[in-house]
């Protein structure tokens, strides 16, 4: 039996780490270890426990989740960030995966995309909610289309 990938949901509504949890409870290559509300506290816990990933809000009291990835990232560089979130800014999106977030789901979608994500950022590949995917294909349609007209 493989190691379960161990976990840490960060997340100010209960509720939802408990729906969380429950659902990576189902599956025993999931190990929730932790839980935690604030971005303070995510940082503590991840230096703490050194998770394999951390299931990471953005809309944190104390710390936003983006400042929190920030400084997850230097306290507890193997870990791999999945930011699961409401906010469909676009702009919000790319500063979250600018962090070197593995990737960015939306809640509303994660009963279906959780999952995919997961293996996704365990194969080295980035993950964005099929909901937001449109914003971020047409910006890089109009990137390589601008680059390729730059000599023109």
């Amino acid at each position: 039996m493989r190691t379960p990938i161990r976990i840490l949901v960060v997340d100010d509504y209960a509720p939802w780490r408990r729906f969380l949890r429950s659902t990576l409870g189902m599956y025993e290559e999931f190990e929730a270890v932790a839980e935690c509300s604030d971005g303070h506290e995510a940082i503590q816990k991840a230096k703490e426990l050194q998770p394999d990933l951390i299931l990471l809000d953005i809309g944190l009291p104390t710390l936003n989740g983006i400042e929190a990835a920030r400084h997850i990232r230097e306290v507890s560089p193997g870990s791999k960030i999945l930011f699961v979130s409401q906010n469909r800014s676009p702009e919000i999106v790319e500063e979250g995966l600018s962090t070197g977030a593995e990737g960015y789901v939306v809640k509303s979608d994660a009963a279906r995309e959780l999952l995919p994500a997961i293996k996704a950022a365990f194969e080295g590949k980035r993950f964005i909610s099929a909901s937001l995917a449109g914003h971020f294909l047409m910006a890089a349609i109009l990137t390589a289309t601008q680059y390729l007209f730059q000599g023109f």
